[in-house]
């Protein structure tokens, strides 16, 4: 039988961490990546967004690999459908992160549809490295506020500046965003199955993007996922046990 670990206890009494740690450490996160949204602004406003539509992404969508993707699909020259559809599959992991949070922050029901949308890469990988509940709550929210007004306030100033700067390719901006998600997301894949589903994922990216319109290389790229379970699958034996290789 496969082995079971058990899920991490919150415990709702005095934690382990101080407050004013936790608050230091999600106002670090919440700062350096809040400052990309001037990258963000930048290069939507270089890919024929105004500047309203470019503020009106960040304050509705708020998640800054798939605004990213999206204007990224834009200036690239795909399909508008295309490149939204790009967009909505990769916020889509929002969606398991907020089933992750939803049991460990434990918050009240009248907050929660306001909570959600705060539920990204970063505030997840605060909220769940923090020993107990009140620290994750204290994570969460001081990460999420602080990346929502900075993220906001540097957009617009990106797009206001895109003129002053020029050709966003030139500067590499739109490269910020997504180097800002590959370096929170590479220290949470310990297991080789997560490693893999990754890599496949990359090369599969990369390697399409020549040959496909821009955006379909993003929904390709999910493809990872079920080949490594179907891989997996393939090497265990029914009864949940590696195959003997002999």
């Amino acid at each position: 039988m496969a082995e079971q670990t058990a899920p991490p206890v919150i415990r709702d009494g005095t934690p382990t961490k101080p407050d004013a740690a936790v608050v230091r450490d999600a106002l670090g996160v919440g700062v350096a990546v809040g400052l990309s949204g001037f990258a963000f602004g930048v290069t939507s406003a270089g890919s024929g967004l105004s500047v309203l539509q470019t503020c009106v992404l960040s304050l509705l969508v708020f998640t800054g690999a798939s605004q990213f993707a999206l204007v990224g699909a834009l200036a690239a020259g795909g399909n508008p459908f295309t490149a939204a559809a790009g967009a909505f599959f990769l916020g889509t992991r929002n969606a398991f992160y907020g089933l992750r949070l939803s049991q460990l922050l434990a918050l009240p029901k009248a907050v929660r549809p306001f909570a959600a949308h705060w539920v990204i890469d970063e505030t997840t990988a605060v909220a769940l490295a923090q020993p107990s509940r009140r620290a994750a709550r204290i994570g969460f929210t001081v990460t999420g506020l602080t990346l929502y007004v900075l993220w906001n306030a540097t957009t617009l100033l990106g797009a206001l500046g895109a003129e002053a700067i020029g050709d966003t390719a030139a500067w590499g901006l739109d490269a910020a965003g997504p180097a800002v998600f590959l370096a929170l997301l590479a220290p949470m894949l310990k297991s080789a199955t997560e490693r893999a589903t990754a890599g496949i994922a990359v090369l599969l990216g990369l390697g399409l993007l020549p040959v496909l319109p821009a955006g379909v290389p993003v929904l390709a790229a999910a493809l990872a996922a079920p080949l490594v379970l179907w891989f997996q699958g393939r090497r265990m034996g029914p009864a949940g046990r590696e195959k003997d290789s002999r």
